[in-house]
């Protein structure tokens, strides 16, 4: 990442500009910032946190001691509790939740940090490229808003939680994304099948390509049936044997997040269709 406004030592030549990469864990710059956001001394949560991300006091240690004493990604899991922290139903302050007025997510934007405040505030995820996480974002809205295509932004939102968030689950990631994926193509391609999968389902558009259509290119399935294929085969922890199971890879899983996330768009919007 650059800087849209340079440091004025650089500005007027007495600094070589540098890239600021984003900085991975909490480096030294951020450390106060975060601890002044989130922790009170006297606040009475502070024991439930250490008790949910199991801290234990040192010695002579108070509850916040242990929690302000974190550092690196022990720090990031503090402000993700914290984040994620359930607000009372009568809508009462805990001191403790939700970033919803956006003061960390300018915390952390500004020291550079390589995660951010998720989309909700209530949660870290890892940085990726704006126009592709406001994609899946989009995409996910547009599953939410559809009638007919399941559980498939909750599947959606779950993968990508599971792929970008602060503790990445490939395995959940892979595993949500082909529910994403099947709860989206449900009732285009097998409608009248209450176990459909993935598998049932590119058997089907295999043996009857002729009833679907898209609107990607002369109407052909093909674009949809090899991408439904190849997140299906590629997840590798599906089934146990004797040679062991392998657990996808984090890389494995955000590709069948991203794949997935464009299989669900073209099933919500109906550019893969069943032909009358």
């Amino acid at each position: 990442m650059t800087l849209a406004r340079p440091p004025f030592s650089v500005r007027i030549g007495h600094n070589e500009p540098y890239d600021y990469a984003p900085y991975d864990g909490v480096p030294r710059h951020l450390v106060g910032a975060l601890v002044a956001e989130h922790f009170s001394r006297d606040d009475e949560h502070v024991v439930e946190a250490c008790l949910r991300l199991r801290m234990a006091p040192l010695p002579g240690q108070t509850a916040y001691d242990a929690l302000v004493g974190a550092d690196g990604m022990d720090l990031l899991d503090v402000v993700d509790v914290i984040l994620g922290w359930e607000q009372p139903q009568d809508g009462e302050s805990l001191g403790l939740g939700g970033d919803f007025e956006g003061r960390l997510a300018r915390i952390l934007d500004a020291a550079g940090s390589a995660y951010r405040v998720d989309d909700a505030g209530t949660g870290l995820e890892e940085r990726v490229v704006p126009t592709v996480r406001d994609a899946v974002s989009q995409t996910i809205a547009d599953a939410t808003a559809a009638s007919d295509v399941g559980s498939a932004a909750e599947h959606l939102a779950l993968s990508w939680q599971a792929a970008y968030g602060l503790r990445p689950d490939p395995v959940r990631a892979y595993s949500e994304a082909i529910k994403a994926v099947e709860s989206a193509a449900h009732a285009v391609v097998e409608p009248r099948n209450s176990k459909a999968t993935l598998g049932t389902m590119l058997r089907v558009i295999r043996d009857a390509s002729t009833k679907f259509t898209t609107t990607l290119g002369a109407g052909s399935t093909a674009p949809a049936e090899a991408m439904m294929r190849a997140l299906w085969e590629g997840q590798t922890s599906r089934h146990g044997g004797q040679g062991g199971t392998v657990p996808e890879t984090l890389e494995a899983a955000r590709a069948g997040v991203h794949a997935a996330a464009t299989l669900v768009q073209w099933f919500t919007s109906g550019a893969v269709t069943r032909l009358p």
